[in-house]
């Protein structure tokens, strides 16, 4: 759009925005855009860009004014789009009986991020004055409660308010269906087209009271629930170190350790309560470096057996053990396969659920294992909207940390009880004599080194990843790292049972797998690796270990050399 369309559009949105505090932020954008300033003209063009892209589980984006921020305007009418496809989805199942078929349950939750219980108010108004049934969680909780309550409350849909692992400065909006499972398409696109039939919030109405705040019954409920994934047989002499990175999960943790049986997580004080601010971390994310040093340090002190770490949601699990000596972070691809040899170990794989699900950037070890157990692999696109889904599934995890070992009560990622989960194994095995280590080693004899690598292209602006992933249609690379590339998969045509997903995939022929797509979640160009060595024996994994490391890293500057902007 134009100069004057912008500045125009611009006055519009500040017309019909409920808050004070983005009127004021956008007043002084536009103020000093209509005066010449050119850095505010290019702010404005990118508050006005587009709404919100209503994706990957619904929105998520940076706070501030404008549609293409997250505030309450978007939240308003994102929550009137939502309520819309709800009754619309109720009514064409029982058209019959337009009073009740139209009143939707959505249970929502939010976590302590700036201006989430703000969003999730504004949600429960909208929900309300259109004749649904709001249910609010009683406070700030961790995503996996959440999506525990939609079923436990038998609601038509849920909505978390929460960015999970972004930078402080995000927010975002994650929507459940009354299965308990992430949105896909087609309901995101027709969620989607409801919002945009929402031409201004004036238009929306919102109710000053009427929705309900449940109580903490919804907690206990889930805590119990949570427990129930161990075995009240197994041991329980396990000492742990603990951070929930300034978000919402130290609590729940500790409860559900409680519960359980295993004594207190020694929790990383500076990091125990929520903080928006995230003051102690550079990104809030377990992944990233850096994140886990405090509880690192305290491990140090206290020499813990195990150390934990969920992201600000709880969403997700990290682990952390002593080797060689030293602690380090398992990377996620390890976790997975232990969690998944425990599930196999303890029986919890059986009946209707004999599937171990991972997605297509996770290790295939995980197959290798469901079939040498005589269970069913499969794999999904990213993201726990498909894996969550998955027919029959006994345990599902991708790479990113995210874990789901109770899916029939959780169908999505769960860092509370991947927390208890790993525990119990931790305990086995202190009380067998043997560690985490040891059995990543049996895997690696079993059934070969399998060794991932990945790395980010960030990006200033999203328009920058789509000529990165053209050029890569149009010109795939021969070999890499000095190794021929035996087979090229375009996923935007779709491959097998899986929906067609923007990535491609590359196998060369020493089975290194590459795989690179655009993230669903933030503005970068993900790209994950993965070499597989076998041996022989214990003795000969050093070696093995070695040489996986040199394929990655041959492989990773080739990669690097080809999505460079």
């Amino acid at each position: 759009m134009t100069h004057d369309e912008l500045l125009t559009t611009a006055r519009a949105w500040l017309a019909d925005d409920p808050d004070p505090r983005t009127q004021e932020e956008l007043t002084q954008v536009l103020d000093r855009a209509e005066a010449g300033d050119d850095e505010a003209a290019t702010d404005l063009a990118d508050r006005f860009s587009g709404f919100l892209e209503f994706g990957t589980a619904g929105l998520r984006g940076e706070l501030g004014a404008g549609p293409h921020r997250m505030n309450r305007a978007v939240v308003i009418r994102t929550a009137a789009g939502l309520t819309a496809y709800l009754q619309d989805v109720l009514q064409k199942a029982d058209p019959g009986d337009d009073a009740a078929t139209t009143r939707p349950t959505v249970v929502i939750g939010f976590d302590a991020r700036h201006d989430s219980d703000v969003f999730a108010l504004d949600t429960a108004a909208v929900v309300t004055a259109a004749g649904g049934r709001a249910l609010m969680l009683p406070g700030p909780l961790p995503t996996p409660v959440l999506a525990f309550a939609i079923g436990h409350l038998g609601a038509d849909a849920g909505v978390m308010v929460t960015a999970s692992h972004n930078p402080p400065q995000d927010n975002g909006y994650k929507v459940y269906l009354g299965d308990g499972s992430q949105i896909v398409p087609p309901a995101d696109r027709d969620i989607a087209d409801q919002i945009a039939a929402v031409t201004s919030v004036a238009e929306v109405p919102r109710a000053e009271n009427g929705w309900q705040t449940v109580d903490g019954s919804v907690l206990e409920a889930y805590l119990e629930a949570a427990v129930a994934v161990l075995d009240p047989a197994t041991p329980r002499d396990l000492s742990v170190v603990h951070t929930s990175l300034h978000g919402v999960g130290s609590d729940v943790v500790q409860a559900a350790f409680e519960r359980a049986g295993f004594p207190a997580p020694a929790l990383v004080a500076s990091q125990a309560r929520p903080d928006p601010t995230f003051p102690t971390v550079t990104f809030p994310n377990p992944e990233e470096p850096g994140a886990i040093d405090a509880a690192l340090e305290l491990a140090e002190q206290v020499g813990p057996d195990l150390v934990i770490a969920n992201d600000p949601d709880a969403d997700r699990c990290a682990l952390a053990v002593r080797d060689g000596g030293a602690w380090r972070m398992l990377r996620g691809d390890e976790v997975g396969a232990l969690l998944g040899q425990h599930v196999i170990d303890r029986g919890r794989a059986t009946g209707e659920r004999r599937v171990l699900a991972r997605s297509i950037v996770s290790s295939r070890l995980l197959g290798a294992m469901a079939v040498d157990a005589g269970l069913e692999p499969v794999e999904t696109l990213t993201g726990f909207k498909w894996i969550g889904r998955v027919p029959g599934l006994a345990y599902g995890y991708e790479e990113a940390l995210g874990y789901c070992v109770d899916p029939a009560t959780v169908p999505d990622k769960d860092g509370v009880t991947a927390a208890l989960l790993a525990a119990e194994m931790a305990a086995v095995l202190k009380a067998e004599g043997r560690t985490m280590s040891d059995v990543l080693d049996d895997l690696a004899v079993r059934h070969g080194v399998h060794q991932t690598d990945a790395f980010s292209v960030r990006v200033d602006d999203l328009a920058q990843i789509p000529p990165v992933m053209a050029r890569l249609r149009e010109q795939p690379p021969r070999d890499l790292g000095g190794v021929s590339v035996r087979s090229v998969e375009d996923l935007s045509l779709g491959d097998g049972d899986l929906p067609p997903t923007d990535g491609l995939r590359y196998l060369l022929e020493d089975d290194t797998r590459v795989i690179v797509r655009p993230s669903g979640t933030e503005p970068k160009l993900k790209v994950y690796l993965e070499a597989i060595v076998p041996v022989s024996s214990r003795e000969a994994l050093a070696a093995g270990r070695d040489e996986a490391t040199e394929r990655l890293a041959a492989v990773r500057a080739g990669m690097q050399e080809l999505t460079a902007l």
